[in-house]
């Protein structure tokens, strides 16, 4: 509780923000009052999911954090496609899928279990949802193998493409019908005996509100990003699998883990694992269609090392979250698995 005193302060970066990119100040500046303005917004967003966690259920609460934080992801990749940035927008799909999976999950079963011998959660939500991601592995593979088999064209690349995205966008409205409304039943409703301190429109308003400063700042972010990537000598490919997710997807990232720390880990799973699934079957089609409209179309030919990323990422996380139980030194396991991928990118 102590936490947000501490953290209400930082809202003040939010103007200084506006103030630094209408003037064009220092990008790395910018890039660093952005990043600070980014927390308390994120506190704001878990306030207002747990509330709505509190009246609907870990299920609807945890959607609406992971679609309102992926929303900051939307927009930038969207902003990078414009630009022409199309491996950093693939690679920041792959990032914020293993980021989700591998380091958010590892923090919140690390802070949620640390004092606590062990936390449960929804089995039947790790089973959907790491179900849904080893479609996500296929979805990428495909297109891939297809890429080296010759004689490959833009038209057929497209089609492919388009194909896939699809298949995956009726795959996630199904899997919504399925855990939302015929299957209901099976997903757990952990604080029951809590009650709303916030009404239902003030909870979304401030959704809403903090989603779109999240979205202005994680903007201000990608501009300065160039800048300060450069004079950190960073590659693309590990600017667009760790540091434009890190940034783009702060909020639900900070929510998740706030969460956990509240011993409601239903919630804090169907943040950080439900969105690694709305990015795969949602938010990378939903990229790809809207790319049409640009000069610059997404295909789903992603490389190697993020397939395999990916990949590892859901064996690892069946492997660890399918009991429908957690601990710390779990969240240990992940965390080092994160870090391995980030040290190979950093070289790569």
């Amino acid at each position: 509780m102590k936490l947000k005193p501490r953290l209400d302060w930082l809202l003040v970066c939010v103007p200084i923000a506006f103030v630094l990119e209408f003037t064009h100040a220092d990008p790395v500046a910018i890039f660093a009052v952005a990043a600070l303005a980014v927390l308390p917004l994120a506190v704001l967003m878990g306030h207002a999911t747990e509330e709505l966690a509190v009246r609907s259920g870990p299920q609807l609460g945890g959607f609406l954090n992971a679609t309102f934080g992926n929303l900051a992801e939307l927009i930038i990749a969207f902003f990078l496609i414009l630009e022409g940035e199309l491996e950093i927008v693939k690679a920041s799909l792959t990032g914020a899928i293993i980021g989700n999976v591998l380091l958010i999950l590892g923090l919140s079963f690390l802070v949620g279990g640390w004092k606590r011998e062990q936390q449960k959660f929804s089995l039947a939500s790790a089973e959907l949802h790491s179900s849904s991601l080893v479609i996500a592995v296929v979805a990428l593979l495909m297109p891939a193998l297809f890429f080296t088999a010759g004689d490959v064209t833009e038209f057929r690349t497209e089609a492919v493409s388009v194909g896939v995205s699809v298949v995956l966008i009726i795959t996630y409205v199904f899997s919504l019908i399925f855990s939302m409304k015929t299957h209901k039943s099976l997903f757990a409703h952990e604080g029951g005996h809590e009650e709303a301190k916030w009404s239902v429109r003030r909870a979304v308003t401030t959704l809403a509100v903090a989603t779109v400063f999240v979205a202005v700042m994680s903007e201000f972010l990608v501009g300065a990003l160039n800048h300060t990537v450069e004079e950190l000598n960073l590659s693309p490919l590990f600017v667009g699998l760790i540091i434009v997710p890190l940034i783009s997807n702060a909020a639900e990232h900070a929510s998740a883990i706030l969460l956990a720390a509240k011993d409601k880990m239903s919630v804090s799973i169907e943040i950080a694992i439900g969105s690694s699934v709305q990015i795969a079957l949602f938010v990378a089609p939903v990229l790809v269609f809207l790319s049409l409209l640009t000069d610059n179309p997404l295909d789903l030919i992603f490389t190697g090392f993020e397939i395999a990323a990916v990949g590892f990422s859901a064996a690892i996380l069946s492997f660890i979250a399918l009991d429908g139980r957690s601990n710390w030194f779990e969240g240990v396991l992940l965390l080092s698995a994160y870090v391995i991928m980030a040290i190979s990118f950093f070289f790569l």
